[in-house]
């Protein structure tokens, strides 16, 4: 499926335009989460979803993307993020067990949803997730310090967000492709929203899990970029390892992006694992 069956749409939620990528199509429902970036890092795999029968949906957290609102060091906690998720899948009417992916600190708020609700979950798939104490990573934490968050301007912000993207891309980087990326933090209202996640970030949120993990029949698929340098593959093993039910796709010569240096590759492996029996 083309990517121009991919279309952005909102829902009102507790008074705010949330914005959302979707292929408005019948099908089971697929959430799909992002972390420190947007929605448009789900942007490759959505047609491949689509294809397989899913209905995927891409949120942007408030204060994030193309959404209205702004988070603050609170509403941008993994507990409170996977509260205001329930509250989205409300405003969809959204019922019943869903599939939930998540990608870097979205994959904290999929675990906490997976074992702690609000919503139903009934297959879990972590993408270059955070996990365990694999994070804040040294650029993230550094906005954990009020000092630090109080000096950064949004030219500052952006200097950062660049290098990080650009990074993550790897061979995938082009300028018309990060420009792309960085094209929300243009609004100082979505540089504010970033640091407070980062200030948020806090590793007892996954750490927390691992138990309530260990004990759940949900199966889970782990989906990840070998040669990421924020979110390692050995934190994927380990939890390949440990938790029940649990398998790892390992994509080779891709990085914390691999939805866009092997769209073809994780959208096929997201779409078996949802649409199995």
């Amino acid at each position: 499926m083309s990517d121009a069956n991919v279309v952005r749409a909102d829902v009102q939620v507790d008074g705010r335009r949330i914005s959302y990528l979707t292929v408005e199509q019948d099908g089971p429902l697929v959430l799909l989460l992002h972390g420190t970036w947007w929605s448009r890092v789900w942007q490759p795999v959505l047609g491949g979803l689509a294809d397989a029968g899913l209905r995927p949906v891409a949120v942007d957290f408030p204060g994030m993307g193309r959404s209205d609102g702004e988070l603050d060091p609170q509403s941008a906690a993994v507990p409170a993020l996977s509260g205001w998720v329930g509250e989205f899948a409300d405003a969809l009417g959204i019922t019943g067990p869903v599939g939930v992916a998540g990608h870097d600190i979205g994959g904290g708020v999929a675990q906490h949803l997976a074992v702690r609700g609000p919503l139903e979950v009934d297959r879990l798939a972590l993408v270059n997730a955070v996990m365990y104490d694999s994070w804040p990573v040294p650029g993230v934490a550094r906005y954990r310090d009020p000092a630090v968050v109080a000096a950064t301007t949004p030219e500052d912000l952006l200097a950062s967000r660049r290098e990080a993207v650009t990074t993550a891309l790897g061979d995938a980087a082009t300028d018309e492709l990060i420009d792309d990326y960085l094209e929300p933090w243009s609004d100082p209202r979505v540089c504010r929203s970033w640091m407070a996640m980062a200030a948020a970030a806090d590793a007892r949120y996954t750490t927390g899990l691992v138990p309530a993990l260990e004990q759940s029949p949900m199966p889970r698929l782990l989906v990840w970029g070998e040669d990421d340098g924020f979110q390692k593959v050995e934190f994927a093993e380990r939890f390949a390892a440990q938790m029940p039910r649990t398998n790892l796709i390992r994509i080779p010569q891709a990085g914390h992006l691999p939805m866009e240096n092997a769209p073809a590759r994780v959208a096929a492996a997201l779409a078996e694992f949802f649409t199995a029996a």
